[in-house]
């Protein structure tokens, strides 16, 4: 240890040291906002310190959701669980889990058990922190850890219960998967190459948008050294490696894209079997069994037999919608969490490409940046090559199941797939938009790709923003990246105000001439002084219904041909000013008064910091996205949006600033729960300290193991 180091022992502390394992010792200096910087002397020992700071910053969260995994959160907490196990152990998840397991390279495999190693160690010395009902889950091993991977991946993200059988559905996905993540979800990111850059050097955001309330989409942040290794960025809790991340060398990250990875197969019965090219064929029975905990304490054992078909297991849509078979991509596909573990140690874009092309990862945009000046968006995932060809909404609805002829074999590979690299404009962007206009000039065309990869259109408000950003003005410097990142201005008030206020100045009610002078007063953006944002965007969910997609009262709808500034002005100008009226009214109701600024209304509030709020739901055209969740006890936070933002400039010295705007811990009675609010409502951010020298001036704990 560095005299530096010995100097501050004093005035931190000093956690009591983990069992030390086989993977070789090394510690972890978190600094001041909870972050883990873990310092290993082997590889396996960095995985083992990762698992022990995940641990550390979310131990009941972390135990939860790793219970759910196994397919028997059921069992220890109740039938509140029961359809999630159910539904994992219909199709074979946790079978599935240990082969996958089993099928990864003898090192990675080492890795998944020293990062279960990491968590006992600090569950076994710190079990009076942690909930009880949490340490009902017991050990953990790779292959849990194996298991929650596969679960997120395939059975939240891919084909969760919702989506493939239609019912209501978690924050982000729906009954259709052409609508699976709505415009106010998902994520943004940036690549800007040299050609774009005020200094030369190619720049990356990365800015996942998911739920706030602590659950499986939490995201932790980590610095992650190793000999010959260090990565910095963000992962989701349970998961062993960086999904959002950067290095000297490169930069990655992911926003949710349309990729159709599943098929329902609507079968046709023919007694106690099905049809399949006209020969009666019977079901494969599976007996599979689950454990339910009851009020008193016992257990309940819960058998049922699982029907599969030659497609795959074999489902009852509800309401008596008929019977399907599922098919998944990637089943024989266990290299998710390996392949970004590979992608962090790539050191540019040969190795970078590389790795993508293993096309282990089953879905989500790639977007891409590195220190020679590359940048790359991919529409990454695991799409079935359909043969018959059909258009995207056909796959995405249950296709006919009793003929072999709509039975997928194969998937696409990397060469198939859309992605645009290093592109003339000097930018890639997406907002989870279909692949299309993910830079401007448009660099892809829809007819040169199947018609099912995904839909043309219509492109969001936020997309159509996003590219707007990117593409307006000189050459961007990396100030002026941040600034772009954190404005808050509605592009749907851009285009629709300046028609409504003067029809509504010409109103004989002053009601509504009072409503459009506020209206005029007001730049569009959302910020805390704002007295107009709270009514406009009350009219807004009016005027455009459906979470502001619905087009019927635009005068112009979305148009491929000119993608950026459709849909646009108003189809019925009184029909509109009626709408005013209406929002007038409701916004009265909602938050007391027509002009209240919008920051004593929607707050930035957790744990013990309650701030102003700033951004927008993205639907109004706003790309610093917040979704705001209903009244409560007079007033609105964040259901969704800015969670994890990193935005690095490659460079000597490199650049890297960033956020985890709930802070990097869930424990009760954590300090780093809601500690960065301050950034979040001052639209500022943290230097993200990736070198050693920098991170001991700024050390909080340090854990030795």
């Amino acid at each position: 240890m560095g005299m530096r180091i010995k100097s501050l022992i004093a005035a931190i502390a000093l956690i009591e040291a983990a069992p030390v394992v086989a993977a070789g010792g090394g510690e972890i200096l978190w600094d001041t906002f909870g972050v883990p910087h873990v310092y290993a002397k082997t590889e396996t020992g960095m995985f083992y310190g990762f698992g022990y700071a995940q641990a550390q910053a979310h131990a009941n969260l972390l135990l939860h959701i790793y219970g759910e995994s196994r397919a028997r959160a059921a069992e220890y907490w109740g039938p509140k669980f029961e359809a999630s196990d159910r539904w994992l152990i219909a199709n074979g998840q946790p079978e599935r889990a240990v082969t996958w397991y089993k099928a990864q390279a003898p090192q990675f495999r080492s890795d998944l058990d020293a990062f279960a190693a990491g968590i006992n160690a600090y569950v076994a010395s710190h079990r009076d922190r942690i909930d009880p009902e949490a340490l009902k889950v017991g050990t953990i091993s790779g292959i849990d850890v194996m298991a929650h991977a596969h679960r997120v991946m395939t059975y939240l993200y891919i084909a969760s219960e919702q989506r493939v059988l239609g019912s209501a559905g978690a924050p982000g996905e729906g009954d259709d998967p052409a609508t699976a993540i709505g415009d106010n979800d998902g994520s943004n990111a940036w690549a800007v190459s040299p050609a774009r850059s005020a200094s030369g050097h190619a720049m990356l955001l990365a800015n996942p948008h998911l739920q706030w309330a602590p659950s499986w989409q939490t995201y932790f942040e980590a610095n992650l050294t190793a000999p010959g290794f260090s990565v910095y960025g963000a992962t989701q809790v349970g998961l062993p490696v960086l999904r959002f991340a950067f290095t000297r060398d490169v930069a990655f990250t992911n926003t949710v894209n349309t990729i159709l990875g599943f098929t329902r197969y609507r079968l046709t019965a023919s007694g106690d079997g099905y049809l399949l090219d006209g020969k009666p064929l019977a079901f494969r029975i599976e007996h599979k069994s689950y454990k339910v905990l009851q009020p008193d304490g016992s257990l309940k054992t819960v058998a049922f037999d699982q029907k599969f078909a030659v497609q795959g297991p074999v489902f009852d849509l509800p309401n008596g919608g008929g019977m399907i078979a599922l098919r998944i991509a990637g089943l024989d596909r266990p290299g998710a969490l390996s392949q970004y573990w590979e992608m962090g140690h790539a050191r540019g874009w040969t190795d970078m490409q590389k790795a993508l092309r293993r096309l282990q990862v089953p879905m989500f945009n790639i977007v891409y940046a590195d220190k020679d000046g590359h940048i790359l968006y991919l529409d990454n995932g695991i799409l079935p090559k359909h043969s018959q060809g059909g258009d995207f909404a056909t796959w995405a609805k249950p296709v006919a199941g009793d003929t072999s002829a709509t039975i997928w074999h194969d998937v696409h590979g990397f060469d198939d797939l859309p992605k645009v690299f290093d592109p003339p404009s000097g930018f890639v962007q997406n907002t989870n938009d279909p692949p299309w206009v993910t830079s401007w000039p448009q660099p892809l065309d829809p007819r040169d790709f199947p018609a099912y990869v995904s839909v043309v259109g219509p492109m969001s408000l936020r997309s159509q923003m996003s590219v707007k950003l990117m593409s307006e003005g000189p050459k961007i410097d990396f100030d002026q990246f941040v600034a772009k990142k954190v404005t808050t201005r509605s592009l749907m008030a851009d285009r629709l105000l300046p028609e409504l206020i003067p029809l509504a100045e010409n109103s004989g009610d002053p009601e509504l001439r009072a409503a459009a002078a506020l209206l005029k007063s007001w730049d569009h953006r959302y910020e805390p002084d704002a007295k107009a944002a709270l009514l406009f965007e009350t009219w807004a969910t009016i005027f455009s219904p459906k979470s502001f997609t619905a087009q019927g009262n635009y005068r112009e709808i979305w148009s491929a041909a000119d993608p950026i500034a459709t849909p646009a002005g108003l189809k019925d100008p009184q029909a509109a000013v009626a709408m005013l009226g209406q929002a007038i009214v409701r916004t009265r109701q909602l938050y007391g008064a027509v002009d209240r600024p919008f920051g004593t209304v929607s707050r930035f509030h957790l744990a013990d910091t309650d701030l102003p709020g700033n951004g927008g739901f993205g639907g109004t055209g706003v790309f610093r996205t917040i979704t705001w969740g209903p009244m409560n006890g007079g007033e609105r936070t964040p259901v969704h949006g800015e969670t994890w933002v990193s935005m690095v400039e490659f460079g000597t010295p490199m650049k890297a600033v960033g956020l985890m705007s709930y802070g990097n811990s869930s424990q009760p009675g954590s300090k780093h729960r809601g500690d960065q609010l301050p950034f979040l409502t001052s639209k500022t951010f943290r230097t993200l300290w990736t070198d050693r020298p920098e991170v001991e001036k700024h050390v909080e704990e340090i854990t030795r193991f």
